[in-house]
Parts: structure tokens; sequence; C-alpha cells
């Protein structure tokens, strides 16, 4: 099932479900007004949103509007916990090569959970000279994780899937890289796609914790990305949960996130005509920008800029999307193009 987030004025929205085409949504009302509340008590609350979603897919719920992803706060505005996972070793290679990465463990960073943006809600960001960067990935939404657990067992604590946009501020990271990911404050809020959806409705695509599907990234309208996010995925979701979860147990609430998604390059020639090309794009500016110091000693690709829109979607094999997509624009705190 698919599932999103209304805005009614209050923090954590009304819960609504969205049909698989996306077409049509229906509120959860009777069965739970907020997705924390069936996150908390999964067994009991997903069997009758799974019945409500039948019906909307149907065209038997009589109460079904258009779905809108104008109107949608992120699936879990406010998480109990928010961590990122550093899943795509060729995304750190890029962006931080001198870092020493554990080769058997994946990394993660904590941030901040209390305030997840909704899909095409505007991003504040107090100047556009901090280096205003994005970074495609996925995310999972947990329900209970016991302290201790496999990563086998941690893949069944998983409930929910979602797209994120890991906004940084490239500016604040520190120097040098081996102090790894950077400060808290150069982490503005999470984007988060339109709906969250459970794992049945990938399908075959979903395979040893991976989603393997090819996620696509615009920024002003020209696509930029395209990797296959399940090629490269040194470390599946189950092993990021069950990292996490190592000395703690995590409850439900909890959103974990794979990293910016990103391809090998491929490298070909000797000597002086050696050359490594990256056919499927970037996920990140930072990750552009090394890719240009390899290939010609220079970066030449410029940070985001105040009015700049970034565009993050995936689709199922049947060209359908199956998220929706995060659309979002970077504006100043006047809300205009003003860096004062």
């Amino acid at each position: 099932m698919k599932l999103a987030t209304y805005k009614d004025g209050s923090r954590d929205g009304q819960l609504v479900v969205v049909s698989r085409d996306l077409r049509l949504a229906h509120y959860a009302t009777g069965i739970a007004s907020r997705l924390q509340q069936v996150l908390d008590d999964w067994g009991f609350m997903a069997p009758q949103l799974q019945d409500l979603y039948h019906q909307l897919n149907t065209g038997r719920a009589p109460h079904a509007f258009a779905f809108d992803p104008m109107q949608c706060m992120a699936p879990l505005p406010r998480a109990y916990q928010w961590l990122e996972g550093g899943a795509y070793p060729s995304h750190l290679a890029l962006t931080q090569p001198d870092w020493a990465l554990p080769g058997t463990e994946p990394v993660l960073r904590q941030g901040a959970g209390d305030s997840l943006s909704g899909a095409c809600e505007e991003v504040v960001v107090p100047s556009a000279a901090l280096g205003v960067d994005f970074g495609a990935g996925l995310a999972a939404l947990t329900g209970d994780v016991p302290m201790g657990s496999t990563p086998e067992q941690a893949l069944f604590g998983i409930r929910l899937l979602m797209l994120c946009n890991s906004w940084n501020l490239r500016q604040l990271m520190p120097t040098p890289p081996e102090a790894g990911w950077g400060p808290v404050h150069a982490w503005p809020s999470l984007g988060c796609s339109p709906v969250a959806v459970t794992l049945d409705e990938l399908g075959e695509a979903w395979r040893g914790g991976r989603v393997q599907l090819p996620l696509h990234s615009s920024w002003n309208g020209r696509k930029v990305g395209m990797c296959e996010a399940g090629e490269d995925m040194a470390f599946h979701f189950g092993q990021l949960l069950a990292q996490a979860c190592k000395t703690r147990s995590l409850r439900a609430g909890t959103v974990v996130g794979s990293g910016v998604v990103s391809n090998q390059g491929v490298t070909s020639g000797r000597g002086a005509a050696r050359r490594t090309e990256w056919s499927k794009g970037f996920h990140s500016i930072a990750e552009k920008r090394a890719m240009e110091l390899q290939q010609q000693e220079q970066a030449t690709t410029g940070f985001l800029q105040f009015g700049d829109t970034v565009r993050i979607e995936m689709k199922g094999k049947d060209g359908q999307s199956l998220f929706g997509a995060i659309d979002q624009t970077l504006v100043s705190p006047q809300g205009d193009g003003s860096d004062s």
C-alpha cells in the first residue's frame, strides 16, 4: 500500500491512503490519524489500511478524492530518529577520497529528524554562499528493531520505503575529510517523497534488501542522474539497520537512509589517455565536482543558487512513478532570491 500525510495545520498532519497509480486518496479516519500511530501498532492497523487501499484501487472507496502532492507533508513529518548510512562506496570515494572507510561495516551519521520536509515544500537555507547541495537516496521507515538484530532479522523491521533528499551545506563540512560527514548544522531538513510504500509495492524490484531500479534526479529541469539504486549498494538496508541497533534498540518511527545513490565509474585508456566516465550521472553536486577534478583537474560546476529546483523520482518497470516525485525549490529566508 501507499501512505501519505496531508497538511491540516498541525505538526503531524493527517494520514491518507493513496492509490497505486497516485491518482486518488482517502483519509484514514477511523483507522488512524497519524502515521506514527500505524508504525506503533502495525500488526493491528496495517491490515485495515490495506483493506482501504484495495477499495481505493478497485473504485469502491466512497469518499475518495484526487491526490495532490502539493498538499503533502513528509510521510512521517517528525521522526523519533533520522540516520543516514554510507551504503555506496562510489559516492564516498568521490566526495571523501582520503577518508579511510571500514570494509565490513557501514558508517552511519545522526541527522535531525524533528522536522522532515514535504515533497513540494520550499527549502530554506541562510545563504547560498554555504555551498548548498542535494543528495538523492532512499530511506526505510521502521517498526521496533531489537538491539543486536542480525541484518536478516532487521529487514523484517522495515515497514515502508520512501525517497529522500539529503540537503547539505558543503562549506560547513570539516577539513580534513577524515573528520567524516560534518557537524549537524551542515545538514538542513531532509526532503521526502509524497508517499511511502510497503515493500510488496516494489514486487521483484525488492531483492536482497535493495531496490533494483534506477533513481532519477533533475536540476532546474535538466536530468543529471539516473543511477541504479541496487547495483553498487555495498550495504543493504538490513545491514544498515543492524549497524544502527548494535548497542541500542530502534523504536517504531525511526528513519534510516541509504546515503546518496551512486554507481561506479568506468575507466578506459592508459597513461595520459586514461579517463573515467560516469555515464549514469550524479545525485549530488559534490560528486559532479569530484568527477570534473579527475577528468580535467578543475571543478567548474557550482553549487545550488536560490530559485534552483531539484526533482527526484523513481519509476517501476511499467513506467509509473512509485513514490511520487520530490520537487523542491531552494529559497532564502526572505522567500526570494536575496542572500541577505
